[in-house]
């Protein structure tokens, strides 16, 4: 019989884990003062006046990139997964949504969240009815508005580009060259004027759920292959 031994941190005394755990608490302290000063340049980020009249397919009609701010201020798009040909959407995307809690916060803050994908309405109706999402939710079948963005890859529609690389710098590996891709992207409006203000891909948008949060607090963390774990640890590819 062959028993496979579990995978574990080391066992210590509580006055060596106490001392481990500080020394942990610093870097931290160090990690949460480097997300503040990201988010406070974040918040300089200077922004670009859109050109385009975007088109949408809405659940109540054709719909404007300014219609879909509803009257507030900020509008964050999130570029779900969902190609016109497939049947359902991106399952991770889909994970990512159903994660999400309570938004209520975002309206208090004159903030719109949407979803946008290149499906058709019907199919997007469909796949929202049978998770019993209430997020808004449009087509852009019709639009450049993916490939200006950067959320749907064709050379033939747009230059190739994601996460701010270009194709001579894409490796087929990161499952960036083609295709539907997942993003947020925010704008901002004065009056009828919209502009772009942000944009962020990949892991960029880990952070919109707590899930990814609470697992990094786990030994085993999210047991992906990127990670820097100790031999033995559970892992499995990140892009399966």
């Amino acid at each position: 019989m062959i028993t496979k031994t579990l995978a574990h941190p080391p066992v210590v005394s509580t006055d060596i884990w106490l001392a481990e755990r500080k020394a942990l608490l610093a870097d931290e302290k160090e990690l949460t003062k480097q997300r503040d000063r990201v988010n406070a340049k974040r918040r300089r980020l200077p922004m670009v006046k859109l050109e385009k009249t975007y088109r949408f397919d809405g659940p109540t009609g054709p719909t404007t990139l300014l219609d879909l701010f509803e009257g507030r201020l900020q509008l964050l798009v999130y570029h779900f997964m969902f190609a016109p040909e497939w049947d359902n959407g991106c399952s991770g995307c889909t994970g990512l949504v159903n994660a999400l809690g309570d938004l209520s916060m975002l309206g208090d803050r004159d903030t719109t969240l949407v979803l946008v994908s290149r499906a058709p309405l019907a199919k997007l109706e469909a796949y929202k009815a049978r998770h019993q999402w209430t997020l808004p939710w449009v087509s852009s079948f019709d639009s450049d508005f993916n490939y200006d963005f950067h959320a749907s890859l064709d050379p033939a529609v747009a230059p190739m580009q994601y996460n701010y690389r270009d194709l001579s710098s894409l490796d087929e590996q990161e499952h960036y060259t083609a295709g539907e891709r997942h993003g947020m992207s925010v704008f901002f409006r004065i009056d009828d004027d919209v502009f772009h203000t942000y944009s962020t891909y990949a892991r960029g948008c880990e952070g919109l759920t707590d899930a990814y949060s609470l697992l990094d607090l786990t030994p085993y963390g999210r047991q992906e292959d990127f990670e820097e774990s100790p031999s033995g640890w559970p892992q499995q590819p990140t892009y399966g």
